[in-house]
């Protein structure tokens, strides 16, 4: 019985010994593993996130987007007249506005477009710049953000007899779009906006404009998405004499055109006329449906880093 006791006694020390042997080891293993799951963090590649929308328009507004560099971008944009005008007009199609653009990237940040308008004959010109990119990674970024400068010049002529010179034609928007792709499905923008125009007509009118724009897609399939965009006004002398823009549509991708279908309450296709200048009301029933088509066209080759 002594030598039972004695061989429990020698094989419990010899358990503890092991124990206190074995318990360091262990720590410093999951040191080791702790230090190489730091290191593979630090190693971990910052990833772009591409593609929140898949056009640099969303319905009328700018989105976030630029084309790669040395993509052309031809834009045809066309609203018919209002729905409401019923039968004689076979619902709008008898009356329509057109907007033919380019659009350039000089870089895979920096675009350049140019457009006319059949709207008060309009020129109008912008350049754009992603600021920030969203992104992935140890240096994650959250959203993008894009700015855009642009400038319209109505060239129509008037008969009222005031002199209008180049000056008091033009009118400038200054715009920050800040968007994130929340999933593959769904993304979403703010768009902050100035519009000043340098002549305005009625009495009191303040010169600048501001708004805060929203807009989001959600994405049905690959090559099929529903769009949303809302500009509200700020400025509360025009917020009462003007309407708010709305408006809603969908994208179909089909190789390498992007149509786009929408129904919206503002009858011109660039910022000053579709942000400051919306006359009726999106739930009057006062719709003008339209039609984007964009083609890309790569014009040179982009440099490989």
């Amino acid at each position: 019985m002594l030598q039972l006791f004695t061989a429990i006694y020698r094989a419990a020390g010899l358990g503890l010994l092991l124990a206190a042997l074995a318990t360091p080891a262990a720590q410093a293993q999951a040191d080791l593993l702790g230090q190489l799951e730091q290191e593979t963090k630090k190693d971990a590649a910052t990833q772009l996130v591409d593609a929140t929308f898949k056009s640099t328009r969303l319905i009328n507004g700018h989105t976030v987007e630029t084309p790669g560099e040395g993509t052309l971008v031809f834009l045809f944009s066309h609203n018919f007249g209002t729905i409401n005008q019923g039968a004689a007009t076979l619902f709008g199609f008898d009356n329509a506005q057109v907007r033919i653009a380019l659009e350039y990237a000089l870089s895979d940040r920096l675009e350049a477009g140019f457009g006319r308008s059949s709207l008060n004959q309009t020129l109008d010109g912008f350049l754009k710049y992603r600021a920030l990119r969203q992104s992935t990674g140890l240096h994650a970024m959250p959203v993008s953000v894009t700015l855009l400068g642009s400038a319209a010049v109505t060239t129509q002529r008037y008969t009222d007899g005031y002199p209008r010179t180049l000056g008091l034609r033009t009118a400038y928007t200054y715009q920050a779009l800040i968007g994130r792709k929340f999933s593959s499905d769904f993304s979403f923008q703010l768009v902050p906006t100035l519009v000043h125009r340098n002549l305005v007509m009625r009495e009191g009118e303040p010169n600048d404009v501001f708004a805060l724009g929203g807009g989001g897609r959600y994405k049905l399939t690959k090559r099929f998405s529903v769009n949303a965009e809302y500009h509200h006004l700020l400025s509360r002398y025009v917020a009462s004499r003007q309407h708010n823009s709305v408006g809603v549509g969908v994208d179909i991708e089909t190789g390498g055109h992007i149509f786009q279908l929408h129904v919206t309450n503002s009858q011109g296709l660039v910022e000053k006329q579709f942000i400051a200048e919306t006359d009726g009301s999106f739930f009057s029933g006062n719709l003008y449906y339209g039609f984007i088509v964009s083609r890309n066209f790569t014009v040179k080759q982009r440099h490989r880093k």
